[in-house]
């Protein structure tokens, strides 16, 4: 990493959480844009995370869905 990139970097992690958050979400846009996307898979990711932001779904760690999807590919 350039020092310019982690002077970026130390100045973005002294912002606040809901600003980093908002500032990876840039970062991420900017290297796999939404803009391939349909928009009806803009409007499910859209519908999903609502949900996860209202409750109604948990997040699982990809850790343990991997070891669920390994356990159901191993018990055919």
């Amino acid at each position: 990493m350039t020092s310019t990139a982690e002077k970026v970097l130390e100045d973005a992690l002294a912002l606040p959480e809901d600003e980093r958050a908002a500032l990876a979400d840039a970062l991420n846009e900017s290297l796999s844009p939404a803009g391939d996307l349909s928009p009806a898979w803009k409007a499910e990711i859209a519908r999903r995370i609502e949900a996860v932001e209202r409750g109604e779904s948990r997040l699982v760690p990809g850790d343990e869905a991997l070891a669920r999807v390994r356990a159901a590919l191993n018990a055919r």
